[in-house]
């Protein structure tokens, strides 16, 4: 813990936890309420995917570009950026209305998406490497702990959805909005607090030292994720055959890279920290992605409320299992890879697992096993790399967490949607090729990567026949909804194929590290 007297060390850990618990609630209510925006305004599984994606790639700008001036210019200064973004999207998500056309509330809430994870990236450039330099002893202990707050503010938004939404309950706008309470909290407790330098800063170390270890191989994770990204983005601005966003988004990645290469002296950067960098893309692709989409999957598989139920129970164990972070690793043994490790083959199982339930008591066990597997990924990926490169101070756990969340935003949660949309498709064909003519929405088409496109079962009806009771339900609807539920359970089998890959990283790094004499923290002169 920090030695000056001045710095409130506590404090600080708190308000980052706030910090944090602001952007769980939003997001939290967010997946709530992907049901108001289908029907409000008939979007597929695809383009809520994208909408909630862009509550990650803002993200990662806001901790990449955060992450790369907060030893300069000071954490203050990044908390009442964040601050201010938070505030803007309440305004930019508020313009969507119903009775718009469908492109304009769209443009709407992916923007206002966007720019709420732009708050919540910079806020965590402050919030991550802050902890990590106020305890640098108990590095995993401590970050698991401020991101506690991460399922906790998921809980709270849950149980907006669950006691203050549905049929005459809040509109969508009214609970979204209840994510200013903490923003406005957290930034009357960071107000007046002296903050610390990090242990790189501290040293005297320059730019393109802190950066050397990521170098050019940390370099090419970045500007693969830069380069779908812009692709994404900018490709409705172009004609569908058009070349353009593809070259524009590779110019862009490739001076992204050469640019990282020639402030390192192009530097090939540590292959640990490059393999670090592509796993905590599967981190966010499988963790955040399918936190994105669960609610509304069990939803879907069992009931809407049972869905908000049991969001709310594998967020209070997420929640309750992080702070026991330190106990694992004393009293278990368990050091950070072999947690990782462990927790990724928990997170394997319990994919498969909730893909098969058919009843909510068994449901709970299910995402029980998910949640243990889950629960640790993020905060003790960043606390490996804070022990063993604090040479590259804020910048490398800023890097990888801005990683995590593009993979979220680009690959997990579009990606799920995607899926969601082929599977239910696929499986409405295989019952009756005549129903899912009458059904498809042939104006929308679902596109992820190089997956063939497919055409999605209107967003609309669907709804309207999964709200409909099971007794009134017709037989062209009950086709459809079991089309809808066989669908939501291949997507939970394919995305368990994630933690399983992980697994095996993990496993290879255990053997590394057994190699060397063991894991254990370093410091900048050893």
């Amino acid at each position: 813990m920090s030695n000056d007297n001045n710095i409130n060390a506590k404090r600080l850990l708190w308000a980052g936890f706030v910090a944090i618990l602001a952007a769980g609630v939003g997001f939290g209510v967010r997946g709530g309420i992907f049901a108001n925006w289908a029907a409000d305004f008939g979007f597929s599984g695809a383009q809520l995917g994208a909408i909630g994606g862009a509550g990650f790639t803002g993200f990662c700008f806001g901790i990449m570009i955060g992450g790369v001036v907060v030893d300069k210019i000071g954490y203050g200064k990044l908390v009442i950026a964040a601050f201010l973004f938070h505030i803007l999207s309440a305004f930019i998500t508020f313009g969507a209305m119903q009775g718009q056309d469908s492109a304009t509330a769209y443009q709407f809430l992916f923007w206002g998406m966007f720019v709420f994870a732009l708050a919540n990236g910079t806020l965590e450039a402050v919030a991550n490497p802050l902890v990590a330099t106020l305890f640098p002893e108990n590095r995993n202990h401590y970050l698991n702990i401020l991101h506690a707050s991460w399922p906790l503010g998921m809980i709270l938004g849950g149980m907006v959805g669950w006691f203050l939404g549905g049929e005459g309950g809040w509109g969508w706008k009214a609970q979204l909005a209840l994510y200013l309470v903490p923003t406005i909290v957290y930034g009357v407790m960071f107000f007046g607090q002296k903050f610390p330098q990090s242990e790189a800063t501290a040293k005297g170390l320059k730019f393109g030292e802190m950066l050397k270890d990521v170098g050019i191989l940390g370099g090419l994770v970045v500007s693969f994720m830069l380069y779908l990204f812009f692709q994404g983005t900018i490709a409705p601005f172009f004609e569908a055959d058009s070349n353009a966003p593809k070259l524009i988004s590779l110019f862009i990645a490739i001076i992204t890279l050469v640019s990282i290469g020639a402030i390192t002296k192009f530097a090939i950067g540590h292959w640990l920290l490059f393999v670090l960098f592509i796993t905590h893309a599967l981190v966010g692709a499988v963790e955040l992605g399918t936190d994105g989409w669960i609610q509304n999957i069990t939803g879907a598989i069992l009931s809407e409320k049972e869905g908000k139920i049991l969001f709310v129970f594998t967020s209070a164990m997420m929640f309750l299992l992080r702070f026991c972070a330190h106990f694992i690793e004393e009293k278990a043994g368990l050091k950070p890879i072999s947690l990782l490790f462990v927790c990724a083959l928990l997170g394997c199982l319990g994919l498969n697992l909730v893909s098969a339930v058919t009843s909510f008591g068994p449901a709970l066990g299910a995402l029980l096993v998910y949640a243990l597997g889950k629960t640790f990924f993020w905060p003790t990926m960043l606390a490996v790399v804070g022990d063993r490169f604090p040479a590259t101070g804020a910048i490398a756990m800023s890097l990888m967490g801005g990683i995590g969340m593009m993979s979220a935003g680009l690959i997990g949660t579009p990606g799920l949607g995607y899926f969601k949309d082929r599977y239910a498709a696929e499986e409405l064909k295989k019952a009756d090729t005549e129903l899912y003519a009458d059904w498809q929405a042939p104006e929308q088409k679902s596109q992820f990567l190089q997956f063939d496109t497919v055409t999605p079962i209107e967003g609309k009806r669907l709804e309207e026949a999964k709200k409909t009771a099971v007794d009134e339900r017709t037989e062209a609807q009950k086709t459809v909804v079991a089309a809808d539920i066989e669908g939501n359970r291949r997507t939970l089998k394919v995305d368990s194929f994630i933690p399983a890959a992980m697994a095996v990283i993990y496993l290879l790094l255990m053997l590394y590290f057994k190699a060397i004499g063991g894991y254990k923290p370093v410091k900048i002169d050893d």
